[in-house]
């Protein structure tokens, strides 16, 4: 809402009153489903920004180190975590709860030594139950009217929950999402969205008003049959999208005087640019892949790309990598490892190809040597 403002200047001839406009910038909600609803539901850009993340990071593989049962049973449980999902994805779900809501959530059912399987819990039924110290001691988890609790054991650490979040300054149990950073360049771009939709709504033509005069320039009224005649004419004649363009013809007496400003004037469509870049930014999507104009930060696509897996979408991988692993090795049995397997990313591979070739030239290496730089195992002899 517009506040106004009243101001009452006390002149010599009388009084002047000035109506003054002041407008408050109105942000959407922070919560989840405000978050969810006007970055992910309704901005395209941040969608996209969302989906790349979850879908480039759930499509890199886990590799299991290890040998016997513990391993086999994570290899098996990574591959086909529950009987509705595979494990892309699951993993996709998983870090998409982490962009929109800094937080992800895992649950591992069945019990330790037995079949076991992994589901993906929504972050807004979650809620944190700490300990008198201040550290999460478990996880309470609502769906409508059912309620589940989910504590940790002290002494092993084991716990049914992962709870993976990102970093926040001011938070100790919960996460802030790279959206809620984005929030207000998501309000703007939607702002931007919904004028542009308006204006089409009303001709493109900015708002004004229709002046009254009388033949000898003094004041004037219209009876209120002509009001409502002339209304209806604008309404149904001069609004909407296939009326663009008409002229107004105006009676004796009419003048029509603009009062809003032209998209030129608010440099409309570079501020909506702006507003896609800074969501971008805020995501760490170059804005080359998203197809935002007016980016030149990278020569070319596969270099933006590059960026993209690099800064962004290989560090998420690795810290999800290491969460999950110290969350299974109390299940599953210790020496358990697993790793993101990088060498199976295809944009990855003119680095890779590159690596291959400088260590295949060093000939001060032997092939033992040059097969442990490069993670392959040892030839048996």
């Amino acid at each position: 809402m517009l506040r106004k403002l009243l101001r009452i200047e006390r002149k010599a001839a009388g009084r002047l009153v000035a109506l003054d406009t002041m407008p408050h910038a109105r942000w959407s909600a922070r919560d989840y489903a405000g978050l969810a609803r006007e970055g992910y539901g309704r901005n395209a850009v941040a969608y996209r920004c969302v989906r790349l993340i979850a879908e480039a990071a759930a499509s890199i593989p886990f590799a299991v180190r290890g040998e016997g049962g513990g391993a086999d049973a994570a290899r098996a449980l990574l591959a086909r975590p529950n009987p509705d999902e595979a494990g892309h994805e699951l993993m996709e779900g998983f870090h998409g709860h982490l962009q929109v809501a800094g937080n992800g959530y895992l649950e591992l059912t069945g019990e330790a030594g037995g079949t076991h399987g992994l589901f993906a819990l929504r972050p807004d039924r979650m809620r944190v139950l700490p300990s008198p110290k201040g550290w999460a001691d478990g996880w309470e988890y609502r769906a409508g009217h059912e309620r589940r609790v989910f504590s940790r054991d002290r002494a092993s650490g084991r716990s049914a929950i992962l709870h993976m979040r990102l970093f926040h300054p001011t938070d100790d149990h919960y996460g802030q999402p790279p959206l809620e950073a984005a929030a207000r360049a998501v309000d703007v771009h939607n702002a931007g969205g919904a004028w542009a939709k308006a204006l089409l709504d009303n001709a493109a033509r900015p708002s004004g008003a229709l002046v009254v005069t009388s033949r000898d320039g003094g004041e004037a009224r219209l009876t209120e049959s002509q009001y409502e005649r002339l209304k209806g004419e604008l309404e149904t004649l001069h609004a909407g999208p296939g009326n663009a363009g008409r002229p107004l013809l105006l009676e004796g007496g009419l003048d029509w005087k603009p009062m809003g400003h032209s998209p030129q004037e608010m440099d409309f469509i570079e501020a909506r640019r702006e507003a896609a870049r800074e969501i971008a930014l805020a995501f760490g999507v170059p804005p080359m892949l998203l197809g935002l104009p007016g980016d030149n930060t990278y020569s070319n696509y596969r270099e933006a790309n590059l960026a993209f897996y690099r800064q962004t979408v290989l560090p998420l991988a690795r810290k999800t990598a290491g969460a999950m692993q110290r969350w299974l090795e109390p299940w599953l049995g210790e020496g358990l490892g697993l790793e993101t397997d990088e060498e199976a990313l295809p944009a990855l591979s003119d680095e890779r190809a590159a690596r291959w070739q400088r260590v295949g030239e060093a000939g001060f290496l032997t092939d033992a040597e040059k097969r442990a730089l490069l993670g392959l195992e040892e030839i048996a002899r």
